[in-house]
């Protein structure tokens, strides 16, 4: 295409908000002119239902729930004056408990202030908080953050390795007195998930081990009534904040989940709401050439043929936007990958989602997007703002910022000449307000994408279901390990028979156990299925 014909489309297909001073550029994704007028009845029913949605319609069907994200950052939109207190209360309850934190008023059993966080939490109860801490986070934050989100034993010491070690972190204080100085905030809508009851199990044997009493040191974000509210009331914790059955895990950033940690890091979560608002404002309205997270759907929606044919490359151009697509894998991956359609239909809907910086991945994958197989469309996110400190200049007149301008407008360019298509979202700068505006955004995305393909975007039936699997396999270890005894050993397939089980679940329980219980112990055959088990005598 003609460099006057691309400018021309750059002129019709770029958005604005001044107020926001926040833009988004289509220009460069090649939909034919009369796409719009063409999906006009999908977008007429993607408007409709988002505005039952945020009135309180019952828009999770399968799970009979309402879907009120977008009432944490503006509570006068709650269908109802108990769910508005709700919200308002609780942010004022988190401001209070964090200013508390801070000036002394709450403190770690030995009497000196909290300098540390230990967030416990997994899937959507940790991504938000650990996206949001990279994004906002500086040394002169008055606490810092760790994070255990995942199961991995492993993982747990590694973390207790960077609070332990004073030249891992620059600290200077010795293990007991960091840790004694360590706020713990448990995350878990249920209670129940088990990465985070374990993560808070080994985290309440190491505060042990050094002496403290963790339901001192301990906070607890959870269900009204769940397994972990009554634990943190029964052990005296110093706080319980709610987690509302109306808020999705992968959309709860503006709940106490998000708001928690960054009250305690000192982030201005008024700022970060009021940016998720005001985006939500410019976003609720029906015209399509002026609706930011609509365009973004159509765009989804045009680059995959309205089936997810082609994967979404995110290229944030800022370090601290580095998460953002590990943020948005979650959003968009497990609110949009979907078997079923709204009347049951298989559909098998989804868009994968990868990405990590520019120009990092200019020395990474970008080679394959230029020249490799066209399965993929580009997300830029752009920040015009280099740095908060004074221009330094690595040549006469250029900055390491214009290099990363240069190199994402170069990109940019190059990959279309290759007839790889992109978007470009434009943000000043990463702040608060910027970043609960870009969340928002794409929230909204997902909302109206999820209406033009006609599934149910806000549950997780795939993720249940692993739940379910894991549950099934931890029970097939106990019953393996009941049938081992000392002596020559048994095979996998001797004992699979014994309880009737699949032969391969049982070697791999096995082996696990091998590798791990030092009273179990494998002897290796001339094949796999040869290897005999048994207990160490």
């Amino acid at each position: 295409m003609a460099s006057s014909s691309l400018w021309q489309r750059f002129q019709n297909y770029f958005v604005r908000y001044d107020d926001l001073d926040f833009s988004i550029d289509i220009s460069r994704m090649k939909f034919p002119d009369d796409f719009f007028d063409k999906m006009q009845p999908r977008i007429d029913k993607a408007f409709a239902a988002m505005r039952e949605l945020e009135s309180g319609a019952i828009a999770n069907p399968d799970e009979k729930r309402m879907v009120g994200h977008y009432w944490l950052r503006n509570p006068a939109l709650a269908p109802n004056a108990q769910l508005r207190a709700d919200i308002e209360e609780t942010n004022k309850r988190i401001k209070k408990f964090a200013a508390d934190v801070h000036a002394g008023k709450i403190v770690a059993e030995d009497g000196k202030r909290f300098q540390h966080i230990l967030l416990i939490g997994i899937g959507g109860s940790a991504l938000g908080p650990q996206f949001i801490a990279d994004a906002l986070g500086s040394s002169r934050d008055p606490m810092d953050i760790y994070f255990f989100d995942n199961t991995d034993p492993d993982g747990f010491d590694r973390v207790f390795d960077k609070i332990d070690n004073p030249e891992i972190i620059g600290a200077r204080e010795p293990f007991r007195s960091r840790l004694a100085q360590t706020l713990v905030v448990v995350i878990s809508k249920s209670g129940g998930t088990k990465e985070t009851r374990n993560g808070m199990l080994e985290a309440e044997a190491k505060f042990k081990s050094a002496g403290l009493q963790f339901g001192k040191h301990a906070v607890a974000v959870t269900g009204v009534g769940s397994e972990l509210d009554k634990h943190a009331e029964k052990n005296g914790w110093l706080a319980r904040f709610p987690m509302h059955d109306w808020v999705g895990g992968r959309t709860s950033v503006m709940s106490a989940v998000g708001l928690v940690p960054m009250a305690l890091q000192g982030f201005d979560i008024d700022k970060f709401l009021a940016g998720a608002a005001a985006m939500d404002e410019r976003t609720r309205v029906a015209d399509v050439a002026q609706n930011a997270a609509m365009l973004l759907a159509l765009m989804w929606f045009y680059a995959g043929n309205g089936k997810g044919e082609k994967d979404m490359v995110i290229l944030p151009y800022k370090d601290r936007l580095a998460l953002f697509s590990k943020y948005l894998q979650q959003l968009v991956m497990e609110s949009l990958g979907k078997e079923k359609d709204l009347d049951g239909k298989i559909v098998h809907q989804g868009i994968a989602v990868y990405g990590n910086k520019g120009s990092t991945d200019q020395h990474a994958y970008v080679q394959q997007l230029r020249d490799g197989v066209l399965n993929f469309f580009v997300t830029f996110i752009e920040v015009r703002k280099d740095r908060r400190g004074a221009a330094f200049e690595v040549e006469d007149g250029i900055t390491s910022g214009d290099y990363l301008q240069g190199f994402l407008r170069g990109t940019r360019s190059a990959l279309y000449e290759s007839g790889r298509e992109s978007i470009t979202v434009s943000i000043p700068e990463v702040n608060a307000f910027n970043v609960g505006a870009l969340i928002a955004l794409y929230e909204r995305a997902v909302g109206f994408y999820g209406s033009l393909v006609h599934i149910n975007a806000y549950h997780q039936p795939g993720v249940e279901a692993g739940k379910k699997a894991a549950t099934k396999l931890l029970h097939l270890q106990n019953q393996v390990r009941e049938k081992l005894s000392a002596g020559a050993g048994k095979i996998a397939e001797e004992i699979a028979r014994s309880i009737d089980a699949d032969p391969e679940d049982v070697f791999h329980v096995m082996q696990h156990l091998a590798s791990n219980d030092p009273h179990v112990r494998v002897t290796a055959g001339d094949e796999p299925v040869d290897d005999k088990f048994s207990l160490a005598e």
